[in-house]
């Protein structure tokens, strides 16, 4: 069948050719057209369901609006996790779906369930709001307005304006406007004449909420036709509110325009957004799960370039904290490495090959890329920083057939055979070795492609790349190659047949060789004679370094953590503070920010507690304390325009902000999707709220006093923070013809006021709220002692019946999966191992004698490093037995896997044999694919080598074993090497730390790009050097192992016959 394939491409070059330049012309415009990306798009289905209820309390909350949510999501399947959360205001759940389960889908679930829900809130209860979660990643940059001299009004309604035109974009999902303060229709009532008329505040808010609602009169039908009755009864205008009668008697009207001020202005300010030091309104703009980061961000920027002569020359608008750029600089200096290594990989093959076999070879470069580039485009995926790297991981393992078959025929043109005859005998001596190696290679691959979870979705681009470049390369090894091979050579006749070039290959003259081959064939030829000692040296050797390493415990880490670009700094403070002593504090943080050398972009946002602001919304997918009055998005300058690092920035910046009295300031780098959040997390969950604080409390002073390396240790905590009760004596307010409602009613007049519905400016597009509420000199805590509400007994001061005191304030209460919870978190000093404390924390966690109702877990980048490493260990396994099956398949023995598959114990060594030498933690994640990785590349060594002393020894039988397999080496010492050379060269740059650019001619060292696969290139660096070393001689003498050990027991029958013969 093979001959078949290989010969019909042969005949028909022009039809092989074409099908070869059309793979390449449409793998061109895959290029050019496929989306551009940094890190895989993540979408972990995540949403949070925001349910307002304006005045309820956390415990309410909980009780309220989250208890019936949390019933319904029991419901819907593929839910991971619920985490909820009560706070003021307000009830939010956060719900996660496994990986595999859609957007679309999740999202309609969800909805539904959010639906059956509401029939469960409270009648008051405003609609849910479903938004999707996607912190940092699904955030793509911010827009700011800043003023130069605008009114805010101006600032604010250019600002909507422009949120509006942007959320239009077709990549944008939403926008979140952040240091704005919204619009509303105030009514001031002015108290004196309120209590003049005897106006109760519950009749005066029925009276303008009764005097503002839509109301159907419906049709009058008659034998004249139909006529529609309409009633207008909306506000539409201020001036419809002053005109609505609030007091009648026999004689007089009184309006609200004779009691009160009606006015549209904004609200009380809770939060303030600075961008660079400057006031602004910022937008937020997140990008659609579909959408790519890099293309939604150029949509953006395209827009603000198109619409600032729009904008008024009083305002300023300017980007910041653009993700995108960042992420442009990293993927074209990782594309500039890539041409790189394929130079360096070029200048190897064409060292070793000669010029025309190195073409045939390099071509199965592009080939291979560009068929791999073909079936992401046309799935619909992203051309990222995995794809990349899967490429340049596959860059020395796709040329690994061609070049045995491309080795095979020139040494058989060598022997006088035809180009043509060469490259289809080649073709198919070689298929059965290269299938079979290039199966093994995906076998290995195979279990990763099924990977689950969020480090699956993040790095499930790297095996299927692999997947892909692999196919492309058997392709156009057993197909493309012998035609395009035959081309080149110009249809070269030749003067010998096949047959008689293959005996030719075993009948060397040993004497005769020089140099390296040489000195290979004789260190070879003593490790064959003395077989058994070459592999007891060899296993020893193995041991050693396995046993050294154990010796070191240098740690394990989950993924390799980079140098930062971004990071956040949150400031924190406990107390009843308003807004403006919390931007006073921020501001004062944000001065010594403005100093700090190698700050690209500052931007900030200050609130009076965790909840008002966008991005503090952290906590209600559990664990951040409560006390967040700022919190700062900074960005380092790119590491190629200064000379320190991001960590030292980062450094001088906890430096800088350590001297602060009565703030905790916490500097939290940002890192990728696989490591979000502080590297400690501790999570405690009960059924018993009471039960969890003590538990709490005992382990946060455990990590505080004992613990060492631990800094920015934070908990969910209470803060014990006042607020004022008014407790009213129900008994007393009757005998004065109040009630509770009376009190609560007159006591909004004093804070926020009373929403009293909605109306809709001409000039605006979202509706505006109307509330009333007393002036502002008459709001505050004296007016509130000296409140007095109106009964049909006249005015009477609430301190008759009520008592005002304070109480510890209920803080915001989360529940995860219907338990209550509370969280600690804590991060690193530079050079601590996040699963070095795990263990010293749990180990002391055991030995306590907790309440058995509390269950403690490790939350974050520890509960994704467990079960990656549980994966991953089956992967391994399932790779290992696939990979057997299929060498026994092939061999058709068990001897021949068995000897194969001993070069995975000698890569495995080589990688545990460089994290010792670089004194270097083994990461899960980096250094897991790497030893997987390398099971695939070392076998297909010991694949072809095995199968051409399987053909040397069928082919002479006449032939000593030990000169057989000399040749055997001989002959493949070459194809070997330059496999091997070409892995090498081609991570060799990123395993030294440094990044060669050769298209933007840049030489950088230690940078972001190099810092972030360090890990994974020098554990293929290490362990297959290690291996192809050992695998040249060690492989070999095991290949003379049967026969030794078949002399072993001639000589012991011959030694055994004699004596009994001798007895008889």
């Amino acid at each position: 069948m093979m001959k078949r394939i290989v010969e019909f491409a042969i005949s028909h070059t022009r039809t092989t050719l074409l099908v070869m330049f059309t793979i390449l012309v449409f793998g061109v415009v895959a290029r050019l057209t496929i989306p551009v990306e940094n890190e895989p798009k993540v979408d972990v289905p995540t949403f949070l369901v925001t349910i307002p209820h304006e005045g309820v309390s956390p415990n309410d909350a909980l009780r309220l609006l989250i208890a019936p949510m949390e019933i319904e999501l029991k419901a819907v399947e593929g839910v991971k996790e619920v985490s909820s959360t009560g706070a003021e205001h307000m009830g939010v759940v956060s719900v996660e779906f496994f990986t595999h389960v859609k957007m679309d889908t999740a999202r309609s679930d969800l909805r539904e369930a959010v639906n059956r829900a509401r029939e469960n809130f409270p009648s008051t209860t405003d609609e849910p709001v479903i938004t999707e979660a996607g912190g940092h990643v699904s955030r793509v940059l911010q827009v700011n307005l800043v003023s130069r001299g605008a009114p805010e009004e101006t600032v604010y309604r250019t600002a909507v304006r422009v949120k509006d035109q942007l959320e239009a974009l077709p990549s944008v999902q939403r926008i979140s406007m952040q240091g704005a303060r919204e619009e509303f229709l105030e009514i001031l009532i002015d108290a004196t004449k309120m209590h003049a008329y005897q106006l109760s505040a519950e009749q005066l808010i029925n009276t303008l909420a009764r005097n503002n609602r839509l109301i159907p009169a419906g049709s009058l039908l008659s034998g004249q036709g139909s006529l529609s009755i309409n009633i207008p009864s909306v506000v539409d205008t201020p001036e419809d509110l002053i005109d609505i009668p609030v007091f009648a008697d026999q004689d007089k009207v009184i309006t609200l325009g004779d009691i009160a001020t009606v006015r549209r202005t904004f609200k009380d300010r809770v939060s303030y957004s600075h961008a660079n030091g400057e006031q602004s309104i910022s937008l937020f703009v997140y990008r659609r799960p579909e959408a790519f980061l890099i293309g939604t961000a150029h949509e953006v920027e395209a827009f603000v370039a198109d619409i600032q002569d729009e904008i008024p020359t009083s305002i300023g608008m300017f980007i910041s904290s653009n993700y995108a750029s960042f992420a442009e600089r990293l993927v074209n200096e990782l594309q500039g490495n890539m041409v790189t290594a394929l130079v360096l990989v070029m200048i190897v093959v064409l060292a070793t090959m000669g010029f025309r076999s190195s073409v045939l070879v390099g071509t199965a470069i592009p080939i291979a890329f560009l068929f791999a580039l073909i079936i992401l485009w046309i799935a619909g995926q992203s051309f990222n920083f995995m794809v990349m790297f899967g490429m340049l991981l596959g860059l020395g393992m796709l040329i690994d057939g061609v070049v045995v078959v491309a080795e095979d025929a020139d040494r058989r043109m060598a022997d006088g055979v035809g180009s043509a005859q060469a490259y289809s005998s080649a073709t198919v001596r070689m298929a059965r070795p290269v299938i079979a190696s290039t199966s093994t290679t995906l076998a290995v691959f195979l279990p990763l492609l099924f990977w689950p979870g969020t480090a699956g979705a993040f790095l499930g681009y790297l095996p299927r790349t692999v997947f892909l470049v692999m196919v492309g390369a058997l392709l156009y090894a057993l197909v493309f190659a012998p035609a395009f091979g035959n081309f080149l050579m110009g249809d070269k006749p030749g003067k010998r047949d096949a047959k008689e070039s293959v005996a030719l290959m075993w009948n060397v003259d040993l004497s005769l060789l020089r140099g390296f081959k040489s000195l290979y064939a004789k260190v070879l030829a003593f490790a064959v004679r003395y077989a058994t000692g070459t592999v007891i040296v060899a296993l020893i050797v193995v041991y050693v370094i396995f046993s050294i390493h154990g010796s070191r415990n240098l740690g394990v880490i989950f993924f390799n953590e980079n140098d930062p670009q971004w990071a956040n700094i949150f400031v924190r403070a406990q107390g009843n503070l308003s807004p403006e002593e919390s931007y006073s504090l921020v501001t004062e943080v944000e001065d010594e920010l403005n100093q700090v050398v190698g700050l690209w972009n500052i931007n900030m946002i200050s609130t009076a507690g965790l909840g008002q602001a966008e991005g503090t919304r952290v906590e209600f997918s559990g664990g951040a304390s409560a006390d967040i009055i700022g919190i700062f998005y900074i960005e380092m300058t790119p590491s190629d325009q200064h000379e320190r690092t991001g960590t030292e920035i980062l450094e001088e910046i906890r430096e800088r902000v350590s001297g602060f009295n009565g703030v905790v300031i916490e500097v939290v780098p940002i890192s990728g999707a696989l490591t979000p959040g502080k590297p400690i997390a501790l999570q405690f969950t009960s059924p018993d709220r009471e039960a969890l604080t003590p538990v709490v409390e005992r382990v946060k002073d455990y990590m505080l006093n004992e613990v060492k390396g631990l800094r920015d240790l934070e908990d969910t905590l209470p803060l014990g923070a006042l607020e004022w009760e008014l407790s009213v004596d129900r008994a007393r307010a009757a005998l004065y013809g109040a009630d509770v409602t009376t009190v609560g009613l007159t006591a909004q007049l004093l804070t926020t006021g009373v929403k009293l519905g909605e109306y809709r400016p001409d000039d605006s597009e979202d509706a505006l709220d109307i509330r009333v509420r007393f002036p502002a000199d008459n709001r505050g805590l004296d007016a509130l002692d000296n409140l007095e509400v109106v009964t049909n007994r006249g005015s009477i001061p609430i301190s008759h019946f009520v008592e005002r005191k304070p109480r510890v304030k209920s803080d915001a209460l989360q529940r995860r999966d219907q338990n209550n919870m509370h969280m600690i978190q804590a991060g690193l000093v530079p050079g601590v191992l996040p699963d070095t404390k795990v263990r010293e924390i749990q180990t002391w966690i055991d030995s306590q004698d907790f309440d058995s109702r509390v269950d403690i877990r490790f939350r974050g980048t520890n509960e994704e490093q467990e079960e990656s490493e549980a994966y991953l260990s089956k992967a391994f396994s399932f790779a290992l037995l696939l990979m057997f099956v299929l060498l026994v398949l092939h061999y058709n023995n068990f001897y021949h896997p068995i000897l194969t598959m001993l070069a995975i114990v000698l890569s495995t060594a080589g990688v545990f044999l460089g994290l010792t030498l670089t004194n270097q933690p083994f990461s899960v994640i980096l250094s897991g694919i790497g030893v997987l990785t390398l099971a695939g590349i070392v076998v297909n060594n010991n694949i072809v080598l095995i199968d051409t002393f399987n053909a040397g020894v069928r082919d002479n039988p006449e032939r000593d074993v030990r000169d057989i397999i000399v040749l055997t080496g001989l002959q493949r010492l070459r194809p070997v090497l330059v496999t091997t050379g070409t892995t090498i060269i081609g991570i060799l740059p990123l395993a030294t730390h440094n990044s060669i650019d050769f298209i933007n001619r840049q030489w950088i060292f230690g940078g972001p790009v190099s810092a972030y696969w360090v890990p994974l290139s020098q554990a293929i660096l290490f362990g297959l050097s290690f291996a192809t070393v050992l695998t040249l001689i060690v492989t070999p003498a095991m290949l003379m192992l049967p026969t030794q050990l078949e002399g072993w027991i001639q000589k012991l029958k011959s030694f055994t016959l004699p004596r009994k013969s001798e007895a008889s």
